[in-house]
């Protein structure tokens, strides 16, 4: 981006960021309205990080500055963001916001079921009056149709949404969905590289890393898929949501699994949220079924699947069912997969690393692959209409409440198929799985007390 640099063009490019001098692709004329903070700086004698809220003095280091001629700390936190050091300047601009343009009116003709319109009405109320706002979701409740009325009304009051959400796959599939519902305003879709991330615009999708480079940017900030992983674990990128939205705004939390601290806030009215327990499409969710399957590691590395796990995928390829199976680790996966392969060759793996996981993901869309077998990178934010579920070595650590909650939210989720089958192998039955299967069950007796659902 080039731009003339004129204050309303500066203005366009800073507003609401914090960004190292080196990252804005022109001259910074002399303005008061651009403010430059340390990168950073000593409280206390140590160490702050002023762009990802790092005190962690392991987490700095220093090298010999070739500006500065010192031996400079830097900030290993937030490095692939690029360098913060002790001798950078980030720069914010403190002038006024340039005007939005075009039309925050929602064009979608859908209809809320009952308990999206009660979670659709919870949200509108947080953007006008500026508070907190848990939605607590099942697994296909439709969730980012519960946004639709909120954001509309944050557009049409002139304010400025930012939809955050952990993963860049994510961020993809979010951005053009809402771009066809607010055709009349500019969505920008923010991720590591996006070709979009130096343009202005009322309506932003992000990854939760790229709000480092925002500072009190925004009035209405939704938190998308708050308990995954890395959000969940890490405090510096629930520094950086908080740091990105104004003074006065509004944060809206979505998730289908609230950590153990916020139900307990729930249930003790000390959090507000609107729970939806029923699907959209009135049927409940599957239930998993607990299969325990001997020591599956062993039997793999023998060269043989578990008798149960082998006549559970045989059943599947007799009926032309296409499933997904989760493994807890890589290399488990890749030993298992030469087994899969030899009741049918077309049978795949995926993982976060796989350079081929994008088109892996389509071929199962499309109904090419029988089955996919995956690390929990497929447990959320994907859905194939019509399959069963299986997670093998159910027991292990990786699988968490909240993980298997969500594995098992991928089957059911199409209203033309609500019955898939989910099934947990195990070698022994631990808490997380035990909490996850009663979980689900609390789901499903909620929407039927409340008659939102039709069985």
């Amino acid at each position: 981006m080039h731009p003339s640099h004129s204050s309303s063009s500066i203005a366009a490019f800073l507003s609401g960021r914090l960004l190292l001098q080196e990252e804005i692709p022109f001259p910074l004329p002399d303005s008061p309205n651009t403010e430059r903070l340390p990168g950073i700086s000593k409280k206390k004698q140590t160490f702050y990080c002023e762009r990802c809220g790092n005190d962690q003095q392991d987490r700095f280091a220093v090298f010999p500055c070739a500006r500065c001629k010192t031996m400079c700390p830097y900030c290993r936190h937030c490095l692939m963001m690029g360098r913060v050091s002790g001798c950078t300047q980030l720069v914010h601009w403190t002038g006024p916001e340039p005007p939005h343009e075009g039309n925050g009116t929602l064009q979608w003709s859908g209809q809320l079921s009952e308990g999206q319109s009660a979670a659709s009405r919870a949200v509108v109320q947080a953007v006008r009056h500026n508070s907190e706002q848990l939605i607590w979701a099942v697994c296909g409740a439709g969730k980012t149709e519960v946004l639709f009325r909120g954001i509309e009304s944050a557009l049409l009051a002139g304010k400025r949404v930012c939809i955050a959400t952990p993963r860049t796959d994510v961020v993809l599939e979010l951005a053009p969905r809402l771009q066809k519902v607010f055709p009349g305003t500019t969505v920008t879709a923010l991720y590591g590289g996006s070709p979009d991330r130096h343009r202005y615009s009322p309506l932003v999708v992000s990854t939760t890393h790229q709000l480092f480079r925002f500072y009190q940017a925004f009035d209405v900030t939704i938190v998308d898929e708050v308990d995954a992983f890395p959000y969940s674990y890490d405090t510096s990128l629930q520094f950086a949501v908080q740091k990105a939205r104004k003074p006065e705004s509004a944060l809206i939390y979505l998730t289908a699994t609230p950590n153990e601290t916020w139900q307990k806030e729930c249930r003790q009215g000390n959090r507000p949220f609107v729970k939806i327990p029923a699907r959209f499409h009135r049927q409940p969710l599957p239930v998993p079924l607990l299969s325990w399957c001997g020591n599956w590691r062993k039997a793999t590395q023998k060269g043989r699947l578990p008798a149960n796990v082998k006549d559970w995928t045989m059943k599947r390829l007799q009926e032309n069912k296409q499933a997904l199976l989760f493994f807890p680790h890589i290399d488990s996966m890749q030993k298992a997969l030469l087994l899969f392969q030899q009741l049918d060759p077309l049978i795949t793996s995926v993982h976060a690393e796989d350079p081929q996981r994008k088109e892996k993901v389509a071929l199962m869309r499309t109904r090419q692959l029988p089955l996919l077998l995956s690390t929990t990178i497929l447990e959320r934010g994907v859905t194939f209409p019509n399959i069963d579920v299986a997670v093998i070595g159910a027991e292990d650590d990786v699988f968490t409440e909240s993980a298997l909650v969500q594995i098992a939210g991928r089957a059911g989720r199409s209203a033309d198929f609500p019955d898939g089958e989910v099934r947990f192998f195990h070698y022994g039955k631990t808490k997380a799985i035990v909490k996850a299967v009663s979980h689900i069950e609390q789901m499903n007796r909620e929407g039927i007390e409340r008659g939102w659902l039709d069985r």
